[in-house]
């Protein structure tokens, strides 16, 4: 069945179950993933599938209610993002999943905030979502920037790699990536030789990656993300980055951006991630149904949009109620348990604080079949992957 395009923010509307006439009024859940930009293959499609598997999963209803389901592209725009966000909470949409990127983040939690409506981020980074600005509405599920720089850029500084130069997203994402890198590698005795600001979407990357080879500093830190990412990879090969003895390092990698680059490109890179699909075998059984649908293995942000979805639905059941306080109150109370998290907690500042693993890409020897990409280096525990709840400066947190 074709699906209905609606309104000029993009929507995409699936009902998977109706409600007319006297039927109870539904639970409404919004997807706001990038469809046509550089997170497309690291969300995306993905993430539309992995709320849709959720929602089955879950049979389709909670409290007697159907549920329905809603998706959109905000285009990267935080302007886009806030006003679908606004639009939907309008139409009776009780939570919103995923948020592509950090700036749509924080423009769609400042209207679920004024909503009084609930946020499940699944995609953005910045650890701005639960600091300054955290809400009593929003859940940073999946990953931050505090937790990609304490794995992966903790691990490089302790390993030789004292000297960094950034590139940089120009925008939430890329300041909050630098800034906790930084932070981690000043702790550590490191220093930064420079840094230069990229434009989201940048194909050309030559000028940027020439100031990096300049500066001569041991590592070129990318804190850019998704096509960005393995566009700026591709094109330091041109320049010789890595020929003559820098080291170039993702600090938000996911494993789309492995398969695209492919393991002779990416072999030997640092990862940190919350979920890789071949850890046990409950990650195995849920990316094998995945891939089936997608013909891709998950992402962690797929995973914990899966994740998300799923929590706050058992959270509703249990609470007899679709409050989003009550919700709220409930999905804080009781442990998160799935094929990706294990005895996770939901804190007051929004952070969901759960082990992290550091992961490096294989060589193609090492790889012996498809999407066997990563071999584990480390489990980081909850209490050291996330930033202290004390020290965010979320006004949420108790100051005594």
């Amino acid at each position: 069945m074709k699906l209905p395009a609606a309104s000029s923010a993009g929507l995409m509307i699936i009902f998977l179950t109706g409600a007319a006439g006297n039927d109870p009024q539904p639970i409404k859940i919004g997807v706001l993933a990038d469809m046509s930009s550089v997170y497309s293959q690291a969300g995306g499609p993905g993430s539309i599938e992995a709320a849709r598997m959720a929602i089955e999963d879950f049979g389709g209803s909670v409290l007697g209610r159907p549920i329905e389901f809603v998706s959109a592209d905000p285009k990267n725009s935080p302007e886009l993002g806030a006003a679908t966000a606004r639009e939907w909470f309008s139409e009776g949409v009780d939570v919103i999943a995923d948020v592509p990127n950090s700036a749509v983040a924080l423009a769609v939690q400042q209207v679920s905030r004024e909503g009084k409506k609930i946020v499940l981020f699944s995609a953005p980074a910045t650890d701005d979502l639960t600091g300054p600005n955290c809400s009593p509405y929003s859940i940073h599920w999946t990953y931050d920037t505090y937790a990609m720089a304490h794995g992966t850029a903790n691990a490089i500084v302790r390993a030789g790699g004292d000297s960094w130069f950034f590139i940089t997203a120009d925008y939430a994402f890329g300041y909050a990536m630098q800034r906790d890198a930084s932070n981690v590698i000043r702790v550590a005795g490191g220093i930064m030789l420079g840094s230069a600001l990229v434009p989201l979407g940048t194909v050309e990357f030559s000028r940027y990656l020439l100031q990096a080879k300049t500066s001569r500093a041991k590592i070129v830190g990318l804190a850019i993300a998704g096509q960005d990412m393995i566009n700026a990879i591709k094109e330091a090969s041109e320049f010789s980055i890595v020929q003559d003895g820098q080291r170039l390092v993702g600090l938000l990698v996911t494993i789309i951006g492995v398969h695209n680059l492919g393991l002779k490109t990416a072999q030997g890179l640092l990862m940190t991630s919350a979920y890789y699909w071949d850890q046990n075998e409950k990650t195995r059984a849920f990316a094998e149904r995945f891939f089936h649908k997608m013909n891709s293995m998950p992402t962690m942000i797929q995973a914990g949009i899966y994740g998300s979805i799923t929590h706050y639905l058992k959270a509703v059941e249990a609470a007899g109620s679709d409050d989003a306080d009550v919700v709220m109150a409930k999905m804080r109370e009781m442990p998160i348990n799935d094929f990706m998290t294990h005895n996770g907690k939901l804190r007051i500042d929004g952070r969901v604080a759960r082990d992290m693993y550091l992961f490096e890409v294989k060589t193609p020897a090492e790889s012996k079949y498809p999407w066997d990409y990563l071999k584990l280096l480390q489990t980081i525990p909850a209490d050291e992957a996330f930033r202290p709840l004390n020290e965010g400066g979320c006004p949420l947190v108790s100051k005594g």
